[in-house]
């Protein structure tokens, strides 16, 4: 009978403690404490917002959104209607982002936002979710990166060595990717790719390059890293101002029939493989712990750049449609990899497709700075709760960044060029993206009733059901997307039953220990007061 009611009392103990939450107020008095550098204006959150927003996905993975992927059918020119989709779905998670990021500006963004509301259990889900969107989305901009310079550098074969414009294919791609494109071009791969004691070597070492760099920019400091995606942005809207211009005379309208080649199916695959594209703007919140002035900036950065990024979408992909036809033909390779660069080389324009190329590498730079940023901001909030060890929170004595955890995420990314594609990587990401977005609704309206009096510099909405209209279209692009997507589909629930793992056998245990640290600590210190106190007769 007392065995019993003794393991009742743990059982009970143990929800309590998975659902504890952490209350803003403490979280804002932690971030006062020990909190990072604040050096970000309202000007740097939205050329953040649009660094990220404005790449991979414009440069790269709309070729796959239109023309289809290995386990999903394009869009066609119903590209357009699937990007509108995908920012509908969008919106609404972003006016949420908004509301929390000026009400509890601390960095960690939605890790941070389901703390304070659905407890620590949630809340390293959330945050080992976060890393499958920033850290495998990293890796698969990587990637984008490497594809898009050697694009580049085959416009210059006549001007350099053979081994630069055209290197072995296993120096410039992942395993899994040389072998595929070499078996495809009728080459046995055992006899193309080196191997060492059996096993085969393949490294993409642009990618590794774009990775040391980026990494070794964010220790310099989040400011200098700013001015430098400030730079990236300007090239890389004028490229894509170049190409609407200028692509606009090549457009052939009955490229744009039939509208829709493989109807609803063709629209929503393309909503959830462009929605690649929109990631970004949630990558503001997690930087609110080094905004001046958080409250006000971080909406007007987050639904700003949202909106300012849409309506490029749009311009972009009905001129690539409307230049490249996208209904009922075989879909060339090239427009896969660099759509935009090969849409303009087609049509006999080389300078601006070398000038695309530059303004791609351009774009996915400030991706790659932006997405590492965030990861690293999302550790170093899950290392300050006792999530992951302490020492990974160090900053650097110099610049005040999280160097170790900067350098932590750098090398992650480094394997993962090694092993994961472009197509599955977009995937994965898609789907911690939008498990993060329905969190972040959910926990809005959490917060408006258990705390309703808290003050809200800024509020969604017709607040339920602008919150309930983001959990619905995140939710059903979500699971209508399962159903075709196999691998990725196979690999998400994976990933989070590894996450599971990892917080039963290390996060809960460290964080008990943490609680009777600190309240051992709390106690000496009330002993000492006592002691000090003057006995009264």
């Amino acid at each position: 009978m007392t065995k019993n009611a003794h393991r009742a009392n743990l059982s009970k103990q143990f929800l309590r403690n998975i659902v504890k939450t952490k209350k803003p107020d403490d979280m804002l008095q932690q971030a006062k404490d020990e909190g990072l550098e604040k050096t970000l204006g309202v000007w740097d959150l939205i050329i953040l917002g649009i660094g990220a927003i404005i790449g991979s996905g414009i440069f790269a993975v709309v070729g796959i959104a239109a023309a289809g992927g290995p386990e999903s059918v394009g869009a066609g020119p119903a590209l357009v209607a699937s990007m509108i989709v995908a920012a509908f779905a969008c919106v609404f998670s972003a006016l949420c982002y908004s509301e929390f990021a000026a009400m509890i500006p601390v960095a960690g963004g939605a890790y941070t936002y389901t703390f304070a509301t659905l407890g620590e259990f949630a809340a390293w889900m959330v945050g080992w979710i976060l890393m499958l969107e920033y850290a495998i989305g990293y890796i698969a901009v990587a990637c984008a990166w490497s594809n898009h310079l050697m694009q580049l550098l085959k416009g210059f074969e006549h001007f350099l060595p053979s081994w630069v414009a055209n290197p072995p294919i296993w120096l410039v791609n992942d395993l899994r990717t040389a072998t595929k494109t070499l078996t495809d071009s009728g080459l046995d791969p055992n006899v193309v790719i080196p191997s060492i004691h059996g096993f085969p070597i393949s490294v993409n070492l642009p990618a590794i390059f774009i990775v040391v760099a980026i990494t070794m920019l964010l220790i310099k400091g989040t400011k200098d890293s700013t001015k430098m995606a400030g730079v990236m942005v300007v090239i890389k809207l004028s490229v894509i101002a170049l190409f609407v211009l200028v692509g606009a005379f090549f457009v052939k309208p009955e490229n744009w029939t039939p509208f829709a080649p493989n109807g609803v199916e063709g629209i929503f695959m393309g909503a959830f493989i462009i929605f690649f594209a929109y990631i970004g703007f949630d990558a503001l919140s997690t930087t609110a712990e080094e905004c001046k002035n958080p409250q006000k900036d971080l909406p007007i950065g987050i639904i700003g750049s949202l909106v300012a990024t849409t309506i490029i979408y749009v311009l972009v992909a009905l001129v690539l449609t409307g230049m490249q036809a996208t209904s009922g033909v075989a879909i060339p390779a090239g427009f896969l990899k660099a759509p935009m660069a090969y849409a303009m080389t087609v049509a006999g324009q080389d300078w601006a497709a070398g000038l695309i190329s530059i303004g791609s590498l351009a774009g996915l730079t400030s991706v790659l700075l932006v997405l590492q940023m965030a990861a690293t901001r999302i550790l170093y909030a899950m290392s300050r709760d006792n999530f992951l060890p302490k020492r990974l929170q160090k900053l650097h004595p110099k610049f005040h960044t999280p160097h170790v955890l900067t350098w932590t995420v750098g090398i992650i990314a480094i394997i993962g060029t090694l092993t994961l594609d472009l197509n599955v990587a977009a995937e994965l990401c898609n789907f911690g993206t939008f498990t993060s977005f329905i969190i972040v609704c959910i926990a809005v309206l959490i917060l408006r009733k258990t705390d309703p009096d808290r003050h809200r510099p800024f509020k969604v909405p017709f607040s339920p059901w602008f919150p309930i209209l983001g959990i619905i279209c995140c939710g059903g692009l979500m699971i209508y997307s399962m159903q075709f997507l196999t691998t990725s589909a196979l690999l998400f629930p994976l990933w989070v039953g590894i996450g599971a793992l990892i917080y039963f056998h290390y996060g809960y245990k460290k964080n008990r220990k943490a609680e009777v640290l600190k309240a051992e600590q709390e106690k000496e210190v009330e002993i000492k007061i006592n002691e000090q106190q003057p006995i009264v007769n």
